[in-house]
């Protein structure tokens, strides 16, 4: 089956992200029904292949930086393309790298995933060849620390696809290039967690890394927690979603990857999964009803992807208590639902634009370009879930705020000091 085939099945189940949306009751606060909705995995992988296909279809064929258009700040268009593309690449497999590890195996969303993970390979191996055209120039560019650094996590979360089935070559490529970003100096925030997740990378591909930076990082991180499940970022507090667009998913993911090499960073590992828990609770409950949520702080263009944390817990199966995977599966749909299907979302060639519901340049920061978009992904963790898994099987759930607000009884909240 060619691959648009296997697109156009997708799309007929999921019918372009649309009807399970409007089945699980989501365009107002009406209670879900008893039904099981698998419909709802199929409107994300439609998702997933709209956002994706762009990026992933222009780099594995080595054409991405002669497609891709870039919308940026105004005057900022041709500084941008020094990292934009990067920005694409490593954010769009960050988010979708545990449905390439683990999503189905079999069926048109088995032949769909088999395609990206191939698509995948292809694109790191267009980016990190420096006698490719589209090379991301790794390291010539304070920004992609950043950038290398979602690669480095997208690596980290589908070892298998993204890292074993590699060829040496491309490899050491992959190497170099992570290597290349060590002259930058990081920032004194999140961005130190974005120089310890290349160097974990480099650990996972049995190059030699450096534990001091990751030691620097974990332990800076430390005392930046503020209390209540909240990071700062750096030593002050921001109004912002940078606790779930970086610091805690690079914190659970640099304890998987590296966490045992040292006693005391095995011993920061139930901390930091604690915290992230009491971060999920928080997050799941600033969902409303009609799936709109706090529009405060920077980037907040990249959409859905503020969810990434309480994704991250959803696919770790590690919710709090009281949390059902159902009932975030539903908060999810919804949010995915008013930042991804607003007319103007994306341009007539299928490219992001920048915005949060709809085409909106005016949220769009200096350092926002098309590339940067592509976090939004990170909203798709969960479908590293198999399907049978309860998240996407079991009979839709009320989220918080669509119990409350329609005068239910729930638990009160409370802070957590841990």
């Amino acid at each position: 089956m060619k691959r648009r085939d296997l697109l156009k099945s997708c799309l007929a189940v999921g019918a372009a992200a649309g009807l399970p949306f409007e089945r699980t009751g989501l365009a107002g606060v009406a209670a879900p029904g008893p039904d099981t909705f698998t419909e709802d995995r199929a409107a994300w992988v439609a998702m997933l292949d709209r956002i994706c296909r762009p990026v992933l279809e222009a780099l594995s064929q080595r054409r991405l930086k002669a497609v891709m258009p870039i919308e940026a700040f105004a005057g900022k268009e041709q500084d941008r393309r020094k990292t934009t593309y990067l920005e694409a690449l490593g954010r769009t497999l960050a988010g979708i790298a545990p449905w390439l590890e683990h999503g189905a195996s079999s069926g048109v969303e088995g032949q769909l995933r088999e395609h990206y993970c191939e698509m995948a390979r292809m694109s790191i191996a267009a980016a990190v060849d420096k006698s490719s055209p589209d090379y991301l120039d790794f390291g010539g560019d304070r920004q992609t620390i950043v950038d290398t650094a979602f690669l480095a996590l997208a690596i980290v979360r589908a070892p298998r696809e993204l890292r074993e089935k590699l060829p040496t070559p491309v490899k050491a490529q992959l190497a170099d290039a992570l290597r290349a970003t060590r002259p930058l100096l990081a920032g004194f925030n999140n961005w130190l967690l974005f120089a310890a997740m290349i160097e974990a990378c480099l650990f996972l591909l049995g190059e030699s890394w450096d534990r001091m930076r990751i030691d620097y990082a974990l332990r800076e991180h430390q005392s930046w927690y503020l209390g209540d499940g909240t990071y700062g970022d750096g030593p002050h507090f921001h109004w912002d979603y940078y606790n779930s667009f970086v610091i805690q998913p690079f914190l659970l993911n640099l304890m998987d990857a590296v966490g045992g090499q040292e006693p005391a960073w095995a011993a920061m590992a139930e901390p930091i999964r604690a915290r992230a828990r009491r971060y999920a609770e928080i997050q799941e409950r600033m969902i409303a009803p009609d799936g709109t949520y706090p529009i405060v702080g920077r980037s907040i263009a990249y959409r859905c992807g503020a969810f990434q944390l309480l994704g991250e817990m959803a696919l770790r199966q590690a919710l709090p208590e009281g949390t059902a995977p159902e009932q975030v599966r539903g908060a999810m749909t919804a949010v995915m639902r008013r930042t991804l299907t607003p007319a103007g979302t994306f341009d007539e060639k299928g490219w992001l634009r920048i915005g949060v519901a709809g085409h909106q340049p005016g949220l769009g920061e200096p350092y926002i370009s098309t590339g940067s978009l592509y976090l939004c992904t990170a909203a798709l963790l969960p479908l590293g879930l198999p399907p049978a898994d309860r998240f996407w099987s079991g009979a839709s759930m009320p989220w918080s705020s669509v119990r409350v607000w329609k005068s239910e009884d729930v638990r009160a909240d409370h802070a957590v000091d841990g």
